[in-house]
């Protein structure tokens, strides 16, 4: 059997307003943005050196924006990204220890939560 996850919905209020965030912010690339009839459009967003992306919908999913929650985002250098997503304007968390890594938080414009994690001991 053969399980990959390649897709997250991502609920938002606004998909322009998500996804300028995302792109001009986080620093995702735009796979697609279609609009496939007045009410449905789908948007793909991709995080660099990922496999895994996030669609921006209209029309398809039913969740209440905001209710995204613990999305984790895994990178070798945290200072990096961190400093990356301040540069930014993202209001991201201060970096913090814990037994199994060291996280960074930050949600988007809609409350969707994600953390950054990377290695307790970078190499």
């Amino acid at each position: 059997m053969d399980l990959r996850l390649e897709l997250v919905s991502v609920p938002a209020a606004d998909v322009d307003r998500a996804k300028a965030f995302y792109v001009d912010q986080v620093g995702f690339g735009v796979e697609q943005d279609v609009q496939v009839d007045e009410n449905h459009r789908f948007v793909e967003l991709m995080p660099p050196d990922c496999r895994c992306s996030i669609a921006l919908t209209t029309g398809y999913i039913d969740s209440q924006p905001g209710c995204l929650k613990g999305v984790q985002l895994n990178v070798e250098k945290v200072d990096e990204v961190h400093a990356f997503l301040r540069d930014r304007e993202v209001e991201v968390s201060a970096i913090q220890n814990y037994p199994l890594g060291r996280f960074c938080f930050f949600s988007d414009p809609d409350g969707n939560g994600w953390s950054i994690h990377g290695p307790l001991h970078p190499e």
